[in-house]
């Protein structure tokens, strides 16, 4: 399909996750996508799989997870700022989606998972592995800015691979993190939202190729819904590196998306955080 289909699909993404609480009707949509109101949503169903009416719900319930576990933010506020007329509302849609109301589902995003004992009787807060990878080859839009809102570039790159009917090369989805959030302000954060694909796939016009450096690798596996992955990263680098005897290599951590979000209950997602050792 042409690229210009594509761009248009992208800057509705854009459009919608950079205001959630806008309005997100058929005709402001296809405003947006500079296209006739009669013709652009069938564009966008055969492009995307889905109705404008359930990316824009997707989208705004993504965003309101995020909030709910990464900030105090009341949730009547929080269901307000992504659209919702009524708490009530915004309840039942995000029951429907997630499995549990927005209260408990911040409740269980802030606790610590309990702790598992090993043999010798030390608690290990997540499973962590040595493994060894080859290369992987991306293809990989940019993100700048909070990492919770990473979902946007990962948007803008389904739609990009949908509309070049690349998902059958896809082997994975992958996320690139350049910067550590507590030492580098949010608005600089820098980071990839990349699909893996095989070597020889490269020079898609409109997307990054970014090559990660084989080798060793740290592997902590996470079991949870995206939002509380941040929980993980202190343990693997205040409590596990330190015992561990071993060196970070100089190259960026990233995490392996191993089941797909679209059709997995949010509690059972599994991700591989990935960090580069000696």
């Amino acid at each position: 399909m042409s690229h210009e289909y594509e761009e248009r699909i992208r800057r509705v993404l854009d459009y919608i996750f950079d205001d959630p609480a806008g309005d997100h009707s058929l005709d402001a949509l296809a405003d947006v996508a500079a296209m006739s109101r009669f013709h652009w949503h069938r564009v966008f169903h055969a492009m995307t799989g889905e109705t404008c009416a359930q990316a824009s719900r997707r989208i705004r319930l993504h965003r309101a997870a995020c909030l709910l576990v990464q900030s105090d933010q009341p949730i009547d506020q929080t269901a307000h700022g992504v659209g919702f007329g009524s708490v009530q509302s915004f309840t039942r849609a995000f029951r429907a989606a997630y499995g549990v109301a927005p209260a408990r589902f911040r409740k269980n995003g802030r606790l610590d998972p309990p702790p598992v004992m090993n043999n010798e009787g030390t608690p290990v807060m997540y499973d962590v592995t040595i493994v060894n990878h080859p290369d992987r080859h991306l293809l990989a839009l940019p993100h700048r800015g909070p990492y919770l809102e990473i979902g946007k570039a990962f948007e803008g790159l389904a739609a990009a691979i949908t509309a070049r009917g690349l998902w059958p090369n896809v082997r994975g989805s992958v996320g690139v993190y350049y910067d550590d959030p507590a030492a580098t302000p949010e608005a600089e954060l820098r980071g990839h939202a990349g699909v893996i694909v095989p070597d020889g796939l490269a020079g898609e016009e409109g997307l990054e190729e970014v090559i990660l450096t084989g080798g060793r690798f740290a592997v902590l596996h996470f079991k949870g819904p995206y939002a509380g992955l941040h929980k993980a990263y202190p343990y693997l680098y205040g409590d596990w590196l330190p015992g561990s005897g071993e060196e970070p290599r100089n190259a960026p951590c990233f995490e392996v998306y191993v089941n797909n979000p679209a059709n997995t209950a949010p509690e059972d997602l599994l991700t591989e955080i990935c960090m580069p050792i000696e």
